[in-house]
């Protein structure tokens, strides 16, 4: 038998919390506009914060296919640059406790991984472990981003009606841990949030926007947010102004406006995904969009 401790060095000076949080993303699986990768990345950056765990990437990750950067100096290697998935204790801006686990995504042992993240949240008495990532979908980035939301228990999560009915998808580690922890009475709950799919390749700070408000609605922690409303209306002022450039654009983005305010009134039944309706596809709109991302990358 493989004992789950063995893929986690917990910190010997790992505070006693209370109940906090766990907010958690995964490189590696969907997510459009790097919706969950650009919000936590930003309460890293914003909040002050200490690795309390670390996990075994060397046992973990598949380098071959996610090789880290080596750095090569006229004639010698001199650096690389070792990936990290790690649990960091952290306080919202009222001073409450919160955990952040982050990194890539494990490519193997989902299973032995899923119980080693039972133990910590165990060990750091973990109230409720939260995740967030952006799906891409058919909607236009002038209308607020849905949400579609889902728990372990149904109680978790504000009643709403879902685009989605019972569908198979591509599984990942986040949904497992969801799964799993759920199964043995955690408390676990994921926010997906809607992407235009034509900004889906880009970085949209706005879906970061709506996945921390999420959040925040969904546990009660509150974060500094200013610098990330900043990025948002940086990226919407740079999409209007590619938008006004192109008239084929303009006519497909009102286009999905109608679908979408249909959509909203009640007056089409088939989901935001259905085909049935005629659309412009998210490479045609995302072709439109070619020399705003060139732009972007350069920057």
């Amino acid at each position: 038998m493989f004992d789950p401790k063995d893929l986690y060095e917990l910190a010997d000076d790992a505070p006693e919390l209370h109940d906090p949080v766990l907010l958690y993303h995964f490189d590696g699986f969907v997510d459009a506009g790097g919706a969950g990768r650009l919000a936590l990345g930003h309460l890293l950056a914003e909040l002050e914060h200490r690795v309390v765990a670390r996990f075994d990437v060397d046992r973990l990750l598949d380098y071959r296919s996610r090789r880290p950067i080596m750095t090569f100096d006229t004639d010698r290697w001199v650096d690389w640059e070792s990936p990290e998935l790690a649990v960091h204790a952290a306080e919202d801006a009222t001073g409450t406790p919160f955990l952040v686990m982050n990194g890539p995504e494990p490519d193997r042992e989902w299973e032995l991984f899923a119980k080693a993240v039972g133990e910590l949240v165990e060990r750091l008495n973990v109230s409720k472990l939260v995740t967030v990532h952006g799906i891409p979908m058919a909607v236009p980035h002038t209308r607020p981003l849905g949400i579609t939301a889902h728990a372990s228990r149904p109680e978790l999560i504000s009643t709403q009606s879902s685009v989605f009915g019972r569908v198979q998808v591509p599984g990942s580690a986040a949904a497992l841990l969801e799964l799993r922890l759920g199964a043995k009475g955690h408390d676990a709950v994921g926010y997906a949030v809607h992407v235009p799919h034509y900004l889906s390749q880009a970085e949209y700070p706005t879906a970061a926007v709506t996945a921390l408000e999420a959040v925040t609605r969904g546990t009660g922690l509150v974060f500094p947010m200013e610098k990330l409303h900043e990025a948002a209306r940086r990226t919407t002022t740079e999409i209007e102004e590619q938008i006004r450039a192109s008239a084929e654009l303009s006519t497909a983005i009102i286009g999905l406006e109608q679908q979408y305010d249909a959509f909203a009134a009640g007056a089409q039944k088939e989901n935001l995904l259905a085909e049935a309706t005629p659309m412009p596809t998210g490479d045609e709109l995302a072709a439109q969009f070619e020399r705003f991302l060139a732009e972007r990358d350069e920057e």
